[in-house]
């Protein structure tokens, strides 16, 4: 039952009383007139089934037409470049197809064809009224047969019909509803036929007015291609400027690029001539062996005067044996040796001269070549200056006759689709609309359900507002059974009871050494678990007692530890009392010089004395220069956090200001190291993180390891 309040006389004087709705009692008011509420609704749905009965019916039907592209296999309309008009099988394209079976101009011309305006369904004011024939008498409504007959049936006609785009396709649907099942069907064939024969008849007027257009256009391109053609040629003989078959070279061109050619080849002949001249010319000046030369050797006369010497250092060899030096035979051979060998250097010399008369004939020749070439790169250059102006004539002429092909190719095509059944509409009937066999309107059933179901309704909720009216249905919250009370009660008290933010409970006096239960829930062991459990990345402790808090953060770093987490603790407080009881040396670098940029990053990781966890130490640099850096401190920190499972910034007595610039996100922990602190002064300061954003805070307030010398398995604060 539902509850609100509603004033009510009571006894005498008339007071307020709260009351509730009694839904049994309206279901049972209901269930009491059921006889009349069943009457009721048989009657009207009886009602509802002979009026749908006796309506006139409706029938309707559909065709379908789908829009593409129906060009001809061998047109070459498709061939060429992109179209920029826009395309008639868009979105906008289609629905201009649909606008375009609305027209009043196709409309018109399918009711013409069938004769519409014969039939009383298409042309009701073809029988008027007496009233009419009265008001049109009294001028007061204008004659309607004075409009022609496609006006008349155009009303009708088009509340009738019915286009539409199928979704998402290419489909457009055409409905016609008429009294006729016969004329439902063929009334959305014959818009269909229209349709496509408007649209080829548009492309083939199209290519008609196209081919007339182009034929006296293309008669004026030839001439001017003509034209242009002409100058060109006449420029070219005139600038002597004729083409030697090459693409695109003239014969001063090809005649500079030969002897170009031809003077390489001569200078590179000279050149070899002198070179082998001048090596003849040292060998007989050097008296070297001559035989060793290419040019020397390849003589037939030298050739032959080796042979000889040859022969005659044979016999002497021979006759030295058996005959003294003074011999005559020996002396005659002898020098007849000497003679052999003085016409091979006159024949050397000879050689040396024939070369030094071809390299004397390739300089005569290399210089004849460079006298011609100088001449015809004068000549070049003027043709140079010449075929500028051949050019432009000759893009003039391209240009005009691209032009006339193009103009023909589109001639030609317009042409072959000048024929009859050559354009076809870019559609086609995908679905012809067939004689329907059922009414679509009045559907009887279901308009006898609707009805019956209206009916049942609405007499429910006229007896249950006059139940509630007249008060019936009402009763006083007093009369309710204790436990419903109770259970209703029981939601508002959970719905008013504040949810319970995360911020941790403060026992109300402060721990101390003799407060076990205490010292459990905010011990060490305790905060060192919960960093374990949730997987705490990055963590903040404040340590509004100074050192002892900071010591409490140095003992939670090494649980840590000794859980296997990897961690490493960062010192930011004024005493460096985690760095004196960790490090091995007060003087080691550490986050001052890291935020100063003097040292790298590496050098300030150092390792713990007595376990696996890692210090960044106080460091030894400026705090005032370190102070100016520190919003490198949150990069610094996301760096350790890739590294490391767990990292504890300690901060000692900072404040939640302090605090801020160290932590920019609110989800981020904080620990509060308060060993020995006033309750009061811990409330405050959890009340200020908690009003900054910080929703992660836990309290620490236990000091020392427990008993077991391990982290217990406690609930976190």
């Amino acid at each position: 039952m539902c509850r609100f309040g509603v004033k009510r006389m009571s006894g005498v004087n008339g007071g307020h009383q709260d009351v509730d709705i009694d839904l049994g009692g309206l279901f049972g008011a209901i269930w009491r007139r059921r006889g009349r509420v069943f009457a009721a609704t048989v009657v009207f749905a009886g009602l509802a089934f002979v009026g749908a009965s006796l309506m006139s019916p409706d029938y309707q039907s559909e065709a379908r037409l789908l829009i593409e592209s129906r060009q001809p296999e061998f047109s070459g309309a498709n061939q060429g470049p992109p179209q920029t008009t826009d395309s008639p099988f868009d979105e906008s394209g289609i629905s201009s197809q649909v606008q375009v079976l609305r027209s009043v101009d196709l409309i018109k011309q399918v009711a013409r064809e069938m004769k519409l305006h014969q039939l009383p369904e298409f042309d009701p004011t073809a029988d008027p009224s007496a009233v009419s024939d009265i008001l049109v008498m009294l001028g007061v409504k204008k004659n309607p047969l004075d409009l022609p007959p496609e006006e008349r049936v155009l009303k009708e006609f088009q509340e009738k019909l019915q286009v539409y785009q199928v979704e998402k396709s290419r489909v457009i649907a055409i409905q016609f509803t008429s009294k006729d099942p016969r004329l439902a069907a063929a009334i959305p064939n014959a818009m269909a036929k229209v349709f496509l024969s408007l649209q080829s008849g548009a492309k083939l007027d199209s290519n008609s007015e196209a081919s007339r257009w182009l034929e006296p256009e293309i008669a004026n391109l030839r001439e001017k291609v003509r034209d242009a053609e002409a100058k060109v040629a006449n420029y070219r003989a005139s600038s002597d400027l004729l083409l030697t078959g090459e693409a695109g070279g003239t014969f001063a061109t090809k005649q500079l690029n030969d002897i170009s050619t031809e003077l390489a080849r001569v200078r590179g002949e000279r050149a070899n001539a002198e070179a082998r001249a001048e090596n003849v010319r040292a060998a007989l000046a050097s008296g070297r062996a001559v035989d060793t030369l290419n040019d020397v050797v390849a003589s037939p006369m030298i050739q032959r005067l080796k042979e000889t010497e040859s022969n005659v250092q044979g016999q002497i060899a021979d006759l030295s044996t058996t005959l003294l030096d003074g011999h005559p035979r020996l002396k005659a051979l002898k020098s007849q040796l000497q003679g052999i060998r003085a016409q091979i250097v006159s024949e050397t010399k000879k050689i040396l001269g024939s070369l030094e008369n071809e390299a004397n004939v390739g300089r005569l020749r290399e210089r004849q070549l460079v006298a011609q070439l100088n001449t015809l790169k004068a000549t070049s250059a003027k043709a140079g200056e010449d075929e500028v102006g051949l050019r432009a004539l000759e893009r003039e002429a391209t240009a005009q006759r691209q032009l006339l092909e193009t103009y023909l190719a589109r001639y030609r095509e317009a042409m072959s689709r000048s024929g009859e059944n050559a354009a076809p509409a870019d559609a086609r009937v995908i679905s012809q609309a067939v004689e329907p066999t059922e009414r679509h309107f009045p559907k009887v059933l279901p308009i006898t359900i609707v009805a019956a179901l209206s009916i049942f309704l609405v007499c429910c909720v006229v007896i249950m507002l006059s139940e509630l009216f007249s008060g019936r249905a009402l009763r006083p919250v007093d009369q309710l059974e204790p436990d419903v009370e109770e259970e209703r009660r029981e939601p508002v008290a959970k719905q008013a009871t504040p949810a319970a933010n995360r911020t941790p409970i403060v026992p109300e006096t402060a721990p101390d050494d003799g407060d076990e239960a205490v010292d459990d829930d905010f011990s060490i062991e305790s905060v060192a678990e919960h960093l374990c459990a949730d997987d705490v990345r990055v963590a903040i402790s404040v340590s509004p007692a100074g050192d002892a808090g900071s010591t409490n953060s140095v003992l939670l770093a090494r649980l840590v530890a000794e859980e296997g987490r990897k961690i490493v603790l960062i010192d930011l407080t004024g005493t460096a009392c985690p760095t004196r009881l960790m490090a091995q040396s007060a003087d080691l670098p550490g986050i001052t010089n890291l935020l100063v940029g003097a040292v790298p990053f590496t050098e300030t990781i150092h390792a713990d004395r007595v376990s696996d966890a890692h210090i960044i130490p106080q460091g030894d640099a400026d705090p005032v220069l370190a102070m100016r850096g520190i919003e490198r401190l949150q990069m610094i920190i996301d760096a350790l956090s890739n590294v490391y499972d767990t990292v504890l910034v300690e901060c000692g007595p900072a404040d939640v200001g302090g605090v801020r610039k160290v932590a920019r996100s609110r989800d981020t922990k904080i620990i509060i190291s308060a060993p020995s602190v006033a309750n009061g002064e811990i409330v405050a300061l959890v009340t200020g993180f908690a009003e900054e954003g910080f929703s992660e805070i836990v309290l620490m307030t236990g000091t020392g390891y427990p008993q077991s010398g391990k982290p217990g398995r406690r609930r976190a604060a």
